[in-house]
């Protein structure tokens, strides 16, 4: 039998499923209480779903794939579809989960479809929420709904009927997509397993979320069938042009509904400026993969442009904050400090760099930077020895303490607890700046609207130009930042942007008088 024969359209199934979304309400902002019309796009994929027949009369697709950018609609699309699984699916005791890489992530979509009931009379009546276990029960035929994650110890025994998988590409391995597809449900007829993501921002081959997209790709392009599998991409081909806005609207269905053309011709305007920002627009809101994890942060003309010498004299007794990136003994430690402005709205960057004296040579030739003559130059501090020699750096912090008034000091506490402790010895308020994606992606943000701006005064330093051409970016699917050298790239040396980010991280830490005192370091 083809599988054209297999494919049975029955419309009484696809207007029954399209019918109840329209017993729903939207529960976001000026659409909290509309009734849930579906849009076009959302129409076909639920009439498709539900309405797609095998001979014997039960649901074709076991698996559907939705893969399309954010602010779609798809977390009111996927609670709409984890009700009608839950209370309207014609199945007793429906066994329906949420999943997401953590709690946080799968209960989005079931706190929606809690509102949804909130607003509907009838289904208040016979559905019990537990928001403490994320769990609701259905009490006419037994069935409920639960968020489950990647982060919980266990998802075996289960027999779920229907399974809610909110971005895929996020899954830190595949154990939960094993456990929900591999043999749960086996009794169920017409188990659903419906998957909502974006792109993903690591094409790895590794990856669950890059292997079902390759599927579905497979799928829609014709070079792969998967009879009860159902697919559908939304996203700007790589061969298409990427700024046009014809083709940002194929992307986006829901231009035009509640999505305005306008934010994304804002979002493109930074996009063309600064090359993360590029990634993030193209990942995001055209649903591109990303050929390589990272990318290159502000253009190196753009940071050349915050032009200005930068006097140590006129900076002596100013406040700032500093940043520390302490490295293996082996390779360059440096020190930022970060002056708040005074006259105008320009902050001054001073930078420090430690290197051991011995291997300079060496150091050079793997690096390809002229080391030696940058410390000639006063730019970088050889200390004796083969190794850095942190007493001598203990002893220059304490030296440069008394020039500048240090009010807080971000790093990182790798590596660095010993030398923390000296600083806070000598009376610097020291702050840990743990290096993830939570911490660093603010003062990272900030820090490249100072660069855009050309409110960073940072005297063409030559050492932190090198570092800041080294600087690749690697984002979450937030939107969150943080700094990488990228794989394969440990000669392209980042010690001087990473201290100065540390800086920014702190430049809004308490001030009060000796407070370390009394209360030691903290932690950010």
């Amino acid at each position: 039998m083809t599988n054209d024969e297999l494919k049975i359209l029955s419309e009484q199934k696809a207007q029954e499923a399209v019918d109840f979304f329209s017993f729903l309400k939207h529960t976001k902002g000026i659409w909290h209480g509309v009734k849930f019309d579906l849009y076009p796009w959302q129409d076909e994929i639920i009439r498709e779903t539900f309405g797609t027949l095998k001979p014997n009369g039960y649901r074709r697709y076991n698996t559907v794939y939705l893969e399309i950018p954010k602010k779609q609609g798809k977390s009111e699309l996927g609670a709409g579809v984890a009700l009608k699984l839950f209370c309207a699916d014609d199945e007793w005791a429906a066994q329906v989960y949420g999943c997401g890489t953590d709690r946080a992530q799968a209960s989005l979509i079931f706190d929606v479809s809690v509102d949804m009931v909130d607003q509907n009379a009838e289904l208040r009546k016979l559905v019990k929420p537990i928001m403490s276990k994320k769990r609701m029960i259905y009490t006419p035929n037994n069935s409920f709904y639960q968020v489950v994650s990647a982060e919980a110890f266990s998802k075996h025994g289960i027999d779920a009927s229907g399974v809610i998988f909110d971005e895929l590409h996020a899954q830190p391995n595949r154990d939960l997509w094993d456990v929900m597809t591999n043999g749960s449900g086996d009794a169920r007829m017409q188990q659903l397993i419906f998957v909502m993501t974006t792109a993903g921002d690591d094409p790895d081959e590794t990856s669950i979320g890059w292997e079902i997209h390759e599927q579905a790709k497979g799928i829609l392009n014709g070079t792969l069938t998967i009879p009860n599998m159902y697919a559908k991409i939304y996203s700007v081909d790589e061969k298409a042009n990427w700024e046009d806005e014809e083709s940002w609207k194929k992307a986006n269905p829901s231009i035009g509904h509640h999505l305005r053309i306008d934010t994304f011709r804002d979002a493109f305007v930074k996009a063309k400026i600064n090359p993360a920002d590029e990634r993030k627009f193209r990942q995001l809101r055209l649903n591109q993969w990303p050929k390589d994890k990272t990318s290159k942060w502000v253009s190196i003309n753009i940071w050349n442009s915050n032009t200005g010498a930068v006097l140590a004299d006129r900076l002596k007794g100013r406040r700032c904050v500093g940043g520390l990136d302490l490295s293996s003994k082996l390779d360059m430690t440096a020190l930022a400090l970060a002056f708040e402005p005074v006259e105008d709205d320009t902050w001054d960057v001073l930078m420090y760099y430690w290197i051991p004296k011995d291997g300079l040579n060496e150091k050079e030739n793997r690096d390809k930077v002229p080391y030696r003559e940058w410390v000639k130059d006063g730019l970088i501090e050889a200390t004796p020895g083969n190794v850095i020699d942190y007493r001598y750096i203990h002893k220059r912090i304490a030296e440069v303490k008394d020039e500048f008034d240090i009010y807080a000091l971000g790093f990182d506490p790798w590596n660095a607890q010993q030398t923390a402790t000296e600083m806070t010895d000598m009376g610097i308020n020291c702050l840990e700046v743990r290096q993830g994606y939570k911490t660093m992606s603010p003062a990272m943000k900030e820090l490249e609207k100072l660069i855009v701006s050309k409110n960073l005064r940072h005297g063409n330093n030559p050492v932190l130009r090198w570092n800041f051409s080294n600087v690749e970016v690697k984002s979450d699917e937030n939107g969150n930042i943080r700094p990488t050298k990228g794989k394969g790239k440990k000669s392209q040396k980042i010690d001087g942007i990473v201290a100065l980010i540390n800086a920014i991280s702190v430049k809004d830490a308490e001030t009060e008088e000796s407070i370390y005192e009394s209360r030691g370091m903290r932690k950010l």
